[in-house]
């Protein structure tokens, strides 16, 4: 089977299977998502969800982040990952959007890397989600499910993760293909006990072949 048809019967069967799939993090604006997608890193969505609602009811805008102390921030993200970095990197960003983006969310991937706390994952997830680009952000669950079914050949890093998953994946598919990917990887295709036998890709997976070979 070549490349491009993989590409297109995992394509074909995300469809059937998942007709519907967006991001499990909750928020209601724009502003809301960004806090959320970096509070998430090397954090489970759950968590995400239960720090937000009293992060927002504290700080609803980025205005009023933007004046906050770390203490103050510190306090109400504490129980997530990292909250020392995180703490930073939530100031940091509402600082720098209010100062040089008038508050308002730049919509390219080039220009929100400009803002701490963002790296290209986050940024693929913003412009995605928010400004409907064709754009496939790389995380953890994408990386291990694209190599596991042999859809990113050889790649090493999330970049050429996302560039392999680009040329195959059509623009129109892109963002809910983010989605796809990443729901596959946190409730079947999961990092230590895979549930091979429920997974809906089993037939074309290189990497089931390779362990019960």
């Amino acid at each position: 089977m070549t490349r491009k048809q993989l590409f297109k019967n995992v394509i074909s069967r995300f469809q059937e299977t998942m007709p519907v799939a967006e991001t499990e993090l909750i928020y209601r604006t724009p502003y809301e998502l960004l806090v959320a997608v970096i509070l998430s890193a090397q954090c489970t969505d759950k968590r995400v969800n239960m720090i937000t609602p009293p992060f927002f009811e504290r700080f609803p805008t980025v205005e009023l982040l933007a004046k906050a102390t770390s203490e103050e921030v510190y306090e109400l993200i504490r129980t997530c990952s990292y909250p020392n970095n995180k703490t930073k990197h939530l100031t940091g960003m509402a600082q720098t959007l209010v100062s040089k983006y008038d508050g308002k969310l730049p919509d390219t991937v080039e220009e929100l890397m400009k803002l701490p706390g963002v790296g290209r994952k986050t940024a693929n997830v913003i412009v995605s989600v928010i400004f409907n680009r064709p754009a496939i952000a790389v995380d953890t669950h994408v990386f291990r499910v694209s190599k596991r079914l042999g859809l990113a050949l050889n790649a090493k890093t999330p970049l050429e993760t996302e560039k392999q998953l680009s040329k195959y994946i059509p623009e129109n598919k892109r963002s809910i293909a983010h989605h796809w990917l990443i729901l596959h990887g946190r409730y079947v295709c999961t990092a230590r006990k895979p549930k091979c036998e429920s997974c809906n890709f089993s037939e074309w997976c290189e990497w089931r072949t390779k362990v019960f070979q």
